[in-house]
């Protein structure tokens, strides 16, 4: 158009062409708005990351990142799903925000990672979609699951290790979420990431400062005055508390090679004293191999359904860490943390090592309490030695030479009376260096060994209580220390088969009875009845002899009518097994 043409158009006042400047317009001025509102999001999103930098709770961090993706994505409902470390890497932990406590409670049991969710899990990259229920991996709602239909999920990597997951639903006015949506909860996962690893390592370096307080504390405590039991005790107790367990317990190794459970703390806990043979329990492969077991179900895993120690007290347990107390003599014990099905997620957090260094310094320092004790014990044992010497170097000497002197002096006495004066002195000086000698044998005998004269006192006085008197007892040499444990059983048989005879076919009104220890343990039996006759039963003599014969000894008995009967039983000392005698044979029939 020539330019008088549009002058005379514009004098004939004709329209212009609007339409396409108007759309101008609004295109720039929506443009306009999505900077703005990109603009509002990233200061948002830094504001976020300056906050949760300052965080260092990982469970309020969480919470945090799941209320700032609602309001950067303007998403009515958010979610942060936790992996689990299980072979199954489903959820063990799920922190929601949107859902008001009565939802919470009316869905019931928050979701493991399946459908959707899992798809996420399974191949972690983000993942849009207008309508949920459309989706080809929707696994639908539970009841009572308020509505939902867009949906947003994008992983939350630590590193290279994919953490957990976010989870954005019901875009605000009902629309779908867009590319911008996506990138900027993209970007707050990844901030998100390096804020929850940072509030990780400080509660793990918070949690190491704990453990070693711990062990402080216990190496404290078995350096002072604190009993064996009451610090296996605290190690159980201060274990459960730092590795914030259910229960806990301690097994220890029996003398007769069954694993003892000595301790336990927390609930529910197995009975104490309970022994098991080492082939039936987790605790016995950590006693044998001295490397740590994992037990992340013990639901799941055949080693503990058949785990005789678990299943006696311990129900409903879930997790379980068995972790060996090594000393320099070897395996000493293991020390047993247990967690509950639904506190996974606290196991789940638990670094193995720390307790294994716990344990590892719990048993070097019951060594070094055990080491204390047993020296300790030694110097009892050296005064008892001292108070022993003092007493058969310088008294009994003293004794003897008393002794000696009122028996000389008695053949030098012509009156018989006197004459039995001194004797029956000198009678009660020997009774008294026996006695002594006795106290002596008894101090030399350690506490905790078998008191074979107390067992020997028990079957008198039993009998004593058929018999119509108390027999008189003489005993010389060490009994406690020099009767062993194996001859100890056979004795006191022999002596309760012995006094039964007496009872029931004696009839005597007098017996004595002689044990003496020295190269061999000699036990003699002595009554003024009417001896054996030709009635007498002789099965329980044949028992007796067959004892004596099992540990290398002999049975003699001699008896005559109306003489009483005197049975001596024989047998070589603990480490002195001879063969049995042949070729004497008492006054008795062939077959005793």
């Amino acid at each position: 158009m020539e330019p008088d043409d549009r002058d005379s158009e514009i004098a004939s006042g004709l329209p212009l062409p609007r339409a396409g400047l108007d759309q101008q317009m609004q295109n720039l001025l929506l443009h306009v708005d999505e900077v703005v509102e990109n603009q509002e999001r990233v200061s948002l999103l830094l504001d976020v990351v300056v906050g949760l930098a300052a965080d260092l709770s990982v469970n309020s961090v969480l919470e945090r990142i799941v209320e700032a993706a609602s309001r950067l994505a303007k998403a009515k409902y958010a979610a942060l799903g936790v992996i689990g470390s299980d072979r199954d890497r489903r959820l063990r932990e799920f922190v929601t925000y949107g859902l008001t406590a009565e939802q919470r409670a009316a869905i019931g049991d928050l979701p493991r990672g399946h459908g959707l969710l899992g798809l996420i899990i399974d191949e972690p990259k983000a993942v849009r979609t207008r309508e949920i229920a459309a989706h080809a991996h929707s696994f639908g709602f539970p009841p009572h699951h308020p509505p939902m239909s867009s949906f947003l999920g994008v992983p939350v990597r630590i590193r290279d290790k994919v953490f957990g997951n976010l989870y954005l639903t019901e875009k605000e006015g009902g629309l779908e979420f867009n590319e911008r949506d996506e990138a900027i909860v993209t970007a707050l996962a990844a901030a998100a990431g390096v804020v929850i690893e940072n509030a990780r390592l400080y509660e793990e370096s918070a949690r190491r400062e704990g453990w070693l307080g711990a062990t402080a504390e216990i190496t404290a405590a078995l350096l002072g005055s604190v009993g064996q039991e009451q610090a296996l005790q605290l190690v159980a107790d201060r274990a459960c508390e730092m590795a914030d367990a259910d229960a806990s317990c301690i097994v220890l190794r029996a003398p007769d090679g069954l694993l003892e459970l000595r301790v336990a703390s927390g609930s529910p806990r197995p009975v104490i004293g309970t022994k098991v043979p080492p082939g039936e329990t987790l605790a016995g492969i950590v006693a044998n191999s001295g490397e740590s077991v994992v037990v992340e179900d013990v639901r799941h895993d055949p080693r503990a359904a058949e785990d005789s120690l678990l299943s006696a007290g311990c129900p409903g347990l879930g997790a379980v860490v068995l972790v060996p107390m090594h000393t320099s003599g070897g395996v000493e014990g293991v020390l047993v943390l247990g967690w509950m099905h639904e506190h996974s997620a606290t196991f789940s957090d638990l670094d193995v090592r720390q307790p294994q260094r716990f344990a590892l310094q719990a048993a070097l320092a019951l060594q070094a309490a055990r080491a204390r004790e047993d020296r300790a014990l030694l110097t009892l044992f050296e005064d008892r030695d001292r108070i022993g010497r003092d007493l058969h170097d310088l008294v009994i000497q003293r004794l003897f030479a008393i002794g000696l002197n009122l028996e000389n002096s008695s053949r030098m006495l012509h009156q018989p009376e006197v004459a039995q004066r001194v004797s029956a002195a000198v009678d009660d000086i020997d009774a008294t260096i026996k006695d002594i000698r006795r106290s002596i044998f008894a101090l030399s005998t350690a506490p905790d060994a078998a008191d074979v004269r107390q067992q020997l006192a028990d079957v008198i006085d039993r009998a004593s209580q058929s018999l119509t008197f108390t027999p008189a007892v003489q005993t010389e040499g060490p009994l406690n220390a020099g009767i062993s444990a194996e001859i100890a059983p056979h004795l006191i048989a022999v002596l309760g088969e012995a006094l039964s005879n007496v009872s029931r076919h004696a009839k005597a009104s007098a017996a004595t009875i002689s044990l003496t220890v020295g190269d061999d343990v000699t036990l003699s039996v002595e009554d003024n009845g009417v001896g054996l006759g030709d009635g007498t039963r002789r099965s329980g003599l044949r028992n007796l002899r067959e004892r004596a014969e099992q540990l290398g000894g002999h049975l003699e008995v001699t008896s005559s009518p109306g003489a009483g009967t005197a049975l001596t039983w024989s047998v070589p000392s603990a480490g002195r097994h001879r063969p049995p005698r042949r070729g004497t044979q008492d006054q008795s029939p062939e077959n005793l």
